[in-house]
């Protein structure tokens, strides 16, 4: 292993603001607004305020999932929150979301609104109120529910383990990138093992559970999350990949990535999304062509 400076933590920990590494400028110790800023709302039903990180890809695939399904009640507007910009501090996000992470759900359809936050939550409280992705049956829903909850608990180590110390870290340590490489191969084998007796997560059908590790484990082996497909060894997976290429060639799927993405191909960039007729017309492809 590598050498390191030793580190000996002082008897109580002081913030300090300049700790490096992307996102550093969004972080601190404290909870609450920064500003007084009220969300927008529009015409729909649902109102998500969200950004195309696998946490918010989440949401908008079941929406587009529950319209694809016919549930025409589904339909939402899809708001832009940009976290480097700080927007999840905003006085109306956080009285959505006292926790300033997106996504964020406030849920208009009945007669008084009702606030959704934590990814997790939001496909639950959806999947319950259209009826749609959440078997009925006993050992079916219990199932489903199992890998909602362990995409739940699993993803903070690819994510906030591996992906900060792999790819975002100032600096890189081996101790650190190590300990959760390790974890996310465990967690990679463990999906791999599922996948290997069962065509969807929760058995023979597609359900939250899918839509839930799709955009995380899926992104991984896919090569999209972290540029850490050679380092992972991600070939490997074989059960992983069928499932992921499966999900990916679903239209729903197709479009709910594009929602609140402001990266890559600017076809694939629909900034905000207000009707089903703004992927054909509203990605960025088409924005800057109608500019030019």
């Amino acid at each position: 292993m590598s050498e390191t400076a030793a580190y000996t933590p002082p008897k109580v920990w002081t913030w300090n603001r300049a700790n490096g590494g992307r996102f550093a400028n969004i972080n601190r110790p404290v909870a609450g607004p920064t500003q007084d800023k009220d969300l927008p709302v529009g015409k729909h039903p649902f109102q998500l305020y969200s950004l195309a990180t696998p946490n918010g890809v989440k949401v908008t695939v079941m929406f587009e999932e529950l319209l694809a399904a016919g549930h025409a009640g589904a339909e939402y507007d899809a708001w832009l929150t940009v976290i480097g910009n700080g927007d999840q501090f905003g006085s109306g996000f956080v009285a959505v979301n006292p926790n300033s992470k997106i996504p964020a759900l406030m849920d208009r359809s009945g007669p008084e609104p009702v606030r959704v936050f934590e990814s997790g939550a939001i496909l639950l409280h959806l999947a319950e109120k259209f009826g749609a992705f959440l078997p009925q049956d006993g050992a079916a829903r219990a199932e489903c529910l199992s890998w909602l909850f362990w995409q739940m608990g699993s993803a903070p180590y690819l994510g906030g383990g591996f992906g900060h110390f792999y790819a975002y870290a100032p600096e890189k340590f081996e101790y650190a990138i190590d300990r959760f490489a390790m974890e996310t191969k465990r967690q990679l084998d463990v999906l791999d093992r599922r996948l290997a007796e069962a065509e969807y997560l929760a058995g023979s059908e597609y359900t939250i559970a899918d839509i839930a590790v799709w955009p995380w484990y899926g992104g991984l082996v896919k090569g999209v999350l972290y540029d850490a497909g050679e380092f992972l060894s991600v070939h490997e997976y074989k059960n992983v990949i069928r499932w992921a290429d499966q999900i990916a060639e679903r239209p729903a799927v197709k479009r709910g990535r594009m929602v609140n993405r402001t990266w890559g191909d600017p076809a694939s960039q629909l900034h905000e999304r207000h009707d089903a007729s703004d992927f054909e017309s509203k990605t960025q492809d088409k924005v800057a062509a109608a500019a030019s």
